[in-house]
């Protein structure tokens, strides 16, 4: 089981990464509306102010999605999709996505195929 964090730094593809999770068998993820740190500092903390080309080269919102997968295969294919929808991930300003080992959770409901 693993849990996969993308943080989608172009809003407007949120919907079809959704829509394509869904045809793959991923029926669950929360999705949380976040700010990049060098965008919050040079905006927020007087000191860091300097930061202010780095804000111009930030997107003012990302959408930061959270999905426990069960199937390696599942993640495996929400990975492709991530980098299709959003594209090449190793290019700066698309986003950023990782998957990290869950060894417990609770709460969670079976995906809709799964029965």
């Amino acid at each position: 089981m693993q849990l996969l964090i993308a943080v989608i730094n172009q809003e407007e593809k949120l919907e079809d990464v959704l829509a394509g999770f869904l045809e793959i068998g991923v029926t669950g993820a929360t999705v949380l509306h976040s700010e990049g740190m060098g965008r919050l500092l040079a905006s927020e903390v007087p000191i860091f102010a300097g930061l202010a080309a780095l804000q111009r080269r930030t997107r003012p919102r990302n959408q930061t999605l959270f999905a426990v997968i069960d199937d390696p295969r599942k993640v495996d294919a929400a990975m492709d999709l991530l980098n299709e929808v959003l594209g090449d991930l190793d290019q700066p300003g698309t986003g950023i996505a990782f998957t990290i080992p869950v060894t417990r959770v609770v709460g969670l409901k079976p995906e809709m195929s799964d029965g």
